[in-house]
């Protein structure tokens, strides 16, 4: 029998998010954001090959996913399988694997998806090949390839800050819901943070986001970037808050939107509405730790 690890990759939400003017030297921009992982995931199929195999991977859509995209770049260049070969750096050796990914969260929506296969992959081949590096250890190889795979190594609710680097866990997961709001836009990241040190961008205000976590007001300094270069977003984004009647937020540099809700039941109810209304995937969720290593026994 072969190993097989579901290994689940979870959505994340910028519930507050503060960004510093671009570096004068690198160009790169420090934040300061809290971060929560929810219940939307894409699902990792690893399974662990004989020594000497040759490793494989397959990407599709799940057949639940509320919006597809082609999938149509190199598999060199996915976060998931360069996670894979980083750690086979990482160790010295060769870690032969499966992997049958099914995504889920969509392509360039500001929700993490590709940075969280990528810590998903992390997880999975530190269990399946009993390699027993910790989370520091996890973290130190998951900075080398993007800025929000540190955090979803463990995911769950905490502040993040520099450039990914700075991990502050909270002591539970926010109490409440959410709608995501999945619009066929796109928001080119390298886009928006132009439109933001082309305007107003302020220094970064990490109290801000300190306050948010104890019950201050949510917001992201990326939103307003990311409507100029996205004016469908914008649109969108009145007519959605007119039938919600409550505020809308965007995740990371969008070009998904957010509610908050009270209850699952209340989320479960908006996200009906908004996409009987304006014909756009609306998903209800929850804040949810990452449940990690569920294992299944193949041929």
């Amino acid at each position: 029998m072969r190993r097989t690890l579901l290994e689940p990759a979870p959505a994340k939400l910028n519930l507050a998010l503060s960004v510093d003017l671009a570096d004068e030297v690198s160009g790169m921009h420090a934040i300061s954001s809290w971060m929560v992982t929810v219940d939307f995931v894409d699902d990792l199929h690893v399974s662990r090959l004989e020594d000497g195999s040759i490793s494989r991977y397959s990407i599709d859509w799940h057949a639940s996913a509320p919006r597809r995209s082609e999938i149509n770049w190199r598999l060199t260049d996915d976060l998931a399988v360069r996670a894979h070969l980083a750690m086979e750096r990482y160790t010295g050796r060769q870690l032969p694997i499966q992997l049958r990914m099914e995504k889920r969260i969509p392509v360039g929506g500001g929700l993490g998806g590709g940075s969280s296969n990528a810590a998903a992959m992390l997880r999975a081949c530190n269990q399946l090949f009993d390699l027993h590096l910790d989370a520091d250890t996890l973290r130190h190889i998951a900075a080398s390839l993007g800025s929000d795979v540190p955090f979803l190594v463990e995911g769950g609710s905490a502040i993040v800050s520099g450039f990914g680097e700075r991990i502050e866990p909270q002591c539970t997961l926010p109490d409440c819901a959410a709608v995501l709001i999945l619009p066929e836009v796109s928001c080119s990241t390298g886009a928006v943070y132009q439109r933001y040190d082309a305007t107003a961008a302020s220094p970064l205000d990490s109290d801000a986001v300190t306050a948010a976590v104890t019950g201050g007001p949510l917001f992201n300094d990326l939103a307003l970037s990311a409507m100029e270069v996205a004016p469908d977003l914008k649109r969108l984004a009145g007519h959605v808050e007119a039938t919600a009647g409550r505020d809308l937020h965007v995740s990371g540099s969008g070009s998904t939107l957010f509610l908050v809700c009270d209850t699952s039941f209340e989320a479960g109810t908006l996200a009906s509405a908004i996409t009987s209304h304006h014909d756009v995937p609306s998903v209800p969720v929850r804040p949810a730790d990452i449940e990690s290593g569920c294992v299944e026994m193949t041929d």
